[in-house]
């Protein structure tokens, strides 16, 4: 059958090219004007990769292959609770098969669902709107069966963001966790597409009296405005009892709508279609080793692309997805009754567990604290070999006795390969993960527009801060960026604006033909706005951005000039200010320059002594006083509530100064317009400071 021939295929592809050569291969004669060569995988220089088999041409094609070959194997898991006990249970599986006739059934369901309401036509879509679970999986691949699609609301989400992307997509169907039932209903009434609610979890016990349950409340208050809440068990019977075959979807079609993060205006609706899901799974699977009946646990927001095309790439090569209980401060219980052979990522969470195993083992105290520094430091020392051919995170002995040991602790040592994605990892953490592993450990770098896929590091490539090579679905270019002095011409390496072409790339922006023409060029090239600069091998590295938009840990977009605008104008004690994120943190701070006749009264009333407004020796000296900062502080985050900002958008600590963006030191054009990436250089150890004191109180109120 197909499938061990496409693992057979994804693993010649994923094998290195021979020491020294190129990862990525500039086409010759290919540059333009303005542009750099196009780079291509060093196997695919003569056209790209769209799938691994040429049968499959959906995400439902794959499913169904995968699900008729071998339907017996586990496909979906999840731990259930005990409401009792209070406690999860260990994992409970359902099958391939299981799940392709859920799926199947629940694709019908909807089908006739909408038919009710006289909705018809090939394409629409239903909302999901929950934690990662079977359903969530079920749901998709149900309205994939059908030539639905489905349009991805993040799970903490408030009640503006959602109304605007139901009215903005049309949705007339949204599946949710009962939790956000009573959300849903409460928006209806500005929402007049919406007209079902397919509850994820049950509505009834059947224990409760006549008129008492959750779905008999619930459908009354529903009724109201002209919406039905049905239990996703009933939908399938609904399906069940009116058999249709499937409506296979073509690979033009939508296969989802996913929208960013919309911190400089409304989100972007990124439509994907069939084959750029199938183009990028193809492409997942060349990256990371997965097999046949082995297990990864989903713990990424599957409203997020990357976790979103790595279950679709497990569900192609016939892996099992346990799904996590839920809470991610306990993920390592889950990895420990599932023991993952592949783990995908984000800096934060490995941030996470390179703490923990430095406090396990790094600073412990007495032999095992020596032996550990022993063993990371001659990995470390082997690993950064400057020659290539010698470089290598693997020890016969060292790997045995204490990395296997070190990893069954989090419940990972069976993982052969680790993908860190979403924001740059931090190169001293990926190189560490490296040697306590001891296994094929990169990062990779996508967008939604892309599918989360573009460009990897390659097995065997033992270097770190960068993105690697172009993968073997996208080419990739460079164009020049004058007014920031990147130029594709540049010595020794090329410079410009990251450029993506390739099946993985999306289609348009829905119903924004303004923002879609300027990001895909005519000639099919994506604008990513990164800014990357190319070695020799072809390995690609962002170095700036050309937007002034930050990129979170947790893989969310910050426009800091909007969160500077919102404080300036809502307090009159700031006559300037820099909001900064670190990419590899979860959070903001931020740089105040003081307005001395407003900030004299403020500071006076929180210190209980008199300031003038003229003696800046005592005001610098007021600035800088704890007290005052948490009182800052707290203005902040009520500034930033009134404002409806998410939580990652409120600054967590920040440094008062008179004026410390001037034109004399550089910081400021002489039009007065802030130089960002000057200003983060020249403030970097203020920066640390603030974020060592912000991580230690954090600390300090959790162990409270």
């Amino acid at each position: 059958m197909a499938t061990p021939l496409v693992l057979s295929r994804a693993s010649e592809i994923r094998t290195p090219p021979p020491p020294g050569a190129p990862y990525s291969v500039a086409l010759e004669a290919s540059e333009a004007e303005g542009r750099s060569k196009v780079y291509r995988h060093w196997r695919f220089k003569d056209g790209l990769l769209k799938t691994l088999d040429p049968q499959v041409t959906s995400a439902h094609d794959f499913f169904e292959k995968t699900a008729s070959r071998t339907p017996n194997s586990r496909c979906l898991g999840h731990r259930p609770y005990d409401s009792i006990t209070k406690t999860f249970g260990p994992y409970v599986w359902e099958t391939y098969g299981q799940v392709q006739e859920r799926r199947k059934n629940f694709g019908i369901g909807m089908v006739h669902l909408h038919q009710q309401y006289g909705i018809t036509g090939r394409q629409h879509g239903v909302g999901l709107w929950c934690q990662n679970r079977p359903e969530w999986q079920i749901v998709d691949l149900g309205c994939m069966s059908q030539s639905l699609y489905t349009v991805s609301l993040y799970e903490t989400l408030g009640p503006e963001t959602t109304e605007y992307i139901i009215n903005h997509s049309q949705l007339a169907a949204v599946a949710a966790s009962l939790n956000h039932i009573p959300t849903l209903l409460k928006i209806a009434p500005r929402c007049p597409t919406l007209k079902i609610i397919v509850s994820l979890d049950p509505l009834s016990s059947g224990t409760e009296l006549p008129g008492n349950s959750k779905a008999d409340i619930l459908n009354a208050l529903a009724s109201e405005v002209g919406i039905q809440v049905i239990y996703i068990r009933d939908v399938e019977a609904l399906g069940a009892a009116s058999p249709r075959p499937y409506n296979v979807p073509q690979p033009e079609d939508i296969v989802t709508i996913n929208y960013t993060s919309g911190t400089t205006g409304p989100p972007k609706g990124v439509v994907l279609t069939q084959a750029n899901a199938v183009a990028a799974a193809s492409a997942s699977m060349t990256l990371v080793d997965m097999r046949e009946s082995e297990v990864m646990c989903s713990y990424l927001p599957l409203a997020h692309i990357y976790e979103r095309v790595t279950e679709g790439s497990a569900l192609w090569a016939g892996s099992a997805i346990g799904y996590f209980h839920g809470n991610i401060l306990e993920l390592v219980d889950d990895f420990k009754l599932l023991r993952p052979t592949s783990l995908i990522s984000v800096p934060r969470l490995y941030n996470r567990f390179g703490g923990a195993i430095k406090t396990a083992t790094l600073e412990a105290t007495g032999v095992k604290g020596a032996l550990s520094r022993h063993v990371v430091n001659t990995k470390l020392a082997t690993l950064n070999n400057p020659d290539p051919k010698q470089a290598t995170n693997k020890h016969a002995f060292y790997d045995r006795i204490w990395g296997r040991k070190v990893t069954a602790q989090l419940g990972l040592d069976r993982v052969r390969a680790m993908v860190s994605g979403s924001a740059p990892i931090d190169p001293s953490l990926q190189q560490f993960m490296r040697v306590v592993f001891g296994n094929n450990f990169l990062q990779g770098y996508g967008l939604t527009e892309t599918y989360a896929i573009a460009c990897a590091q390659v097995e065997g490539d033992m270097t770190a801060g960068n993105c690697g090579a172009v993968m073997p679905t996208t080419e990739l270019c460079l164009m020049d960026v004058p007014d920031m002095e990147y130029f594709a011409s540049d010595k020794p390496f090329p410079r410009g604006e990251l450029l993506i072409r390739g099946p993985t790339v999306f289609r348009e922006y829905l119903n924004n033909p303004e923002e879609t023409q300027k990001t895909l060029l005519p000639d099919g090239w994506f604008r990513t706005g990164d800014i990357c600069s190319v070695d020799e091998l072809g390995r690609f590295k962002i170095i700036d951005r050309r937007k002034n938009v930050l990129k979170l840990a947790q893989g969310e977009y910050i426009s800091p000039e909007r969160i500077e605008n919102v404080y300036l104008g809502n307090t009159t004690w700031f006559s300037q200010a820099y909001v900064h994120g670190d990419s590899d943190r979860a959070f903001l701070v931020a740089i105040f320059g003081i307005q001395p006749d407003t900030f004299a009264p403020f500071a006076s009333k929180v210190l209980g002594r008199q300031l003038g407004a003229t003696d800046f020796k005592a005001l610098e000296a007021a600035a800088q006083d704890v007290k005052v900062r948490h009182a800052v502080l707290k203005e902040l985050d009520k500034i930033g509530k009134k404002n409806k900002f998410n939580r990652y958008e409120m600054v967590r600590n920040v440094r008062l100064m008179l004026e410390p963006f001037t034109v004399d030191n550089e910081l400021l054009t002489p039009t007065l317009k802030l130089k960002r990436p000057q200003t983060a250089k020249k403030y970097r150890s203020v920066i640390d400071e603030m974020y060592t004191e912000a991580e230690a109180q954090s600390s300090a109120r959790a162990k409270l």
